[in-house]
């Protein structure tokens, strides 16, 4: 179980770095150009994720058009979420020994799954996940996930110079920033001016 070491907040900085997602080129956060949305979630092919995610997959367009750069990492290995994530428009990162995790604070807990606000939203992704699953859209989950199964979500949004502009610890397993939440952050968020003297 990891424990918060330094929680990010508002006003932190995240130190430069690329990305590897599971497929396309590097990823540089911060972005030069847009702010960038980085969701921690759970494991390859998680219901609980994978019912969040639908939501972000609906409205991409529109976060793009915002100015964000979506970006969504999982603790499992990336041979793994390829089979899971080939439909998604957004870059998705594989961190299955959980650098990442432990850097932005990112823990595990069993209230993940515990508590009664998760329940509901538990029961609404694994009837869709085995809808989907019977109707062959989707893969199951492995049995085994040596990452565990009691992570919280967390969400951070990043500005270009990398500063930390809002930052979300999940409670349960379905505590993230709503599509509308993201956008109204955005829209406060200062932009990068992208002007040369």
């Amino acid at each position: 179980m990891f424990t918060r070491r330094r929680p990010l907040g508002p006003d932190s900085v995240v130190s430069p770095r690329d990305l590897t997602p599971v497929s396309g080129p590097p990823i540089a956060v911060p972005a030069a150009d847009r702010l960038v949305h980085l969701q921690f979630r759970r494991f390859a092919g998680c219901p609980v994720c994978n019912l969040h995610l639908r939501s972000v997959v609906r409205r991409h367009e529109e976060i793009e058009a915002a100015g964000i750069h979506e970006v969504v990492i999982f603790h499992s290995p990336a041979e793994e979420l390829r089979e899971h994530t080939a439909d998604l428009p957004f870059a998705v990162v594989a961190d299955p020994a959980k650098q990442l995790y432990a850097e932005f604070g990112v823990e595990s807990a069993p209230r993940a799954l515990l508590s009664p606000r998760a329940w509901g939203p538990i029961v609404r992704a694994i009837l869709r996940s085995t809808w989907a699953v019977l109707r062959g859209r989707e893969r199951t989950p492995a049995r085994s996930q040596p990452g565990g199964r009691l992570g919280l979500p967390a969400d951070f949004l990043i500005a270009s110079d990398g500063r930390v502009v809002a930052a979300k610890y999940g409670e349960h397993v379905y505590d993230q920033w709503s599509v509308d939440e993201l956008l109204e952050l955005a829209g406060r968020a200062p932009r990068p001016n992208l002007t040369t003297r």
